[in-house]
């Protein structure tokens, strides 16, 4: 029997995932009763709602008027995706990666585009690359926030404002839930499912005017499937940017992500989201500042992430065993919490270190955090003494 008993409170909702994420607080089916169910995308309901979800977006994240808004298919993934395929090649690209997304975005920068002018700048979980030394006079791939490092670059202060080339940023775990500096964006991609709640399947793309340039007068010299085009005869398609998508949407997540823009506004728009996911991360800080075992795989303060929350075992008794036992470890941990129904899908990122992560986005209510935190001291002992 472990040395510590098992709290007295526990989370009210317990889905702690990185994604898909928690619903918003007090939501159920009954959130979707409008939705535009059994009729066309295209016909003038759908057209609608489609225009009311990227209103909405567009005015809690700030955008400014002149940079486009659209959903497309494929999540994040596709999103970045099409972004990669469809305007790299045109000048040299700087590639940044800190953690896993990052790494696939070289990847495929690469290995399946295969330019030949890319430069890597790399840094292990837990840091960031050295920003200083990027040029934005050439293209500049990175993520915001890294979801499986919770490492997030803290500012845009490192993107010129002159700069020639295109910033383009996967921008998933961190969209509703940071400051993004949008004069430095000229490509941001998110998905639905992150932090707002939402359901999969469907991403979303922001283009600066510098972007559409890009798309309008360049011509990347490897065939794209139908699904990356957004230039038709030289000129950007303009419907992508108004609910006249690529390809069909669900009606029933779309209403589910217009029920979440809507609570958004509820709460106080893009600074209500802000504080309430800085309020979770705060929360654990002051835990891990007194814990005897558990660590912020972020060492600097000011690049941990507010959304992905992950944490490191710090012991000397964990870090003496061999990866394969310290990953047993740390999957111990997250099993021991999912048995008891206090906490689901906190185990880290299978690319990651091993360790913990919590969702810390603005549908996660900070109250549930702190009634979570002593469990993770309880799992921690169950775990250590069960160990032979």
């Amino acid at each position: 029997m472990t040395s510590i008993l098992k709290p007295a409170l526990r989370p009210s909702v317990t889905h702690f995932s990185s994604g898909p994420c928690a619903k918003r607080p007090g939501w159920s089916p009954e959130a979707l009763a409008n939705a535009a169910v059994g009729r066309s995308h295209r016909a003038p309901i759908g057209k609608a709602r489609l225009r009311q979800l990227l209103d909405k977006s567009r005015a809690i994240l700030g955008l400014p008027a002149d940079y486009r808004i659209g959903i497309v298919p494929a999540s994040d993934t596709g999103a970045v995706e099409m972004a990669l395929w469809s305007l790299l090649g045109a000048r040299g690209v700087d590639m940044l990666a800190w953690e896993s997304f990052g790494e696939t975005w070289l990847l495929d920068v690469t290995r399946e585009l295969k330019l030949a002018d890319v430069r890597e700048f790399t840094a292990d979980y837990g840091w960031l690359p050295d920003l200083a030394a990027v040029d934005c006079d050439r293209d500049v791939v990175f993520t915001w926030n890294g979801t499986t490092s919770g490492v997030r670059v803290p500012n845009g202060d490192w993107i010129r404002d002159d700069r020639q080339g295109l910033t383009i940023c996967d921008a998933t775990s961190s969209a509703f839930a940071m400051d993004m500096p949008w004069a430095k964006l000229d490509v941001v991609t998110w998905s639905w499912q992150k932090v707002l709640g939402g359901e999969g399947a469907h991403g979303m793309i922001v283009l600066s005017p510098h972007a559409v340039a890009r798309l309008e007068s360049y011509r990347p010299s490897w065939p794209l499937p139908k699904i990356f085009r957004m230039t038709k005869g030289g000129k950007l398609i303009e419907g992508i940017f108004e609910g006249d998508t690529i390809n069909t949407p669900s009606m029933l997540a779309v209403e589910d992500q217009i029920d979440g823009l809507d609570w958004a506004e509820r709460v106080g728009g893009l600074a209500g989201l802000i504080a309430r996911s800085e309020a979770n991360l705060a929360a654990v800080a002051a835990w891990v500042e007194k814990s005897d075992w558990a660590a912020f795989l972020a060492e600097m303060p000011e690049t941990r992430s507010s959304t992905s929350i992950c944490l490191s075992i710090k012991t000397p008794a964990f870090k003496a065993l061999d990866k394969k036992r310290q990953a047993a470890f740390a999957k111990r941990i997250a099993a021991l919490l999912d048995a008891e129904g206090v906490a689901h899908d906190i185990a880290s990122y299978r690319d990651a270190p091993p360790g913990l992560r919590i969702w810390g986005g603005a549908t996660i209510e900070t109250a549930d955090i702190e009634k979570l935190l002593p469990w993770l001291d309880w799992a921690h002992a169950t775990a250590q003494e069960e160990r032979p």
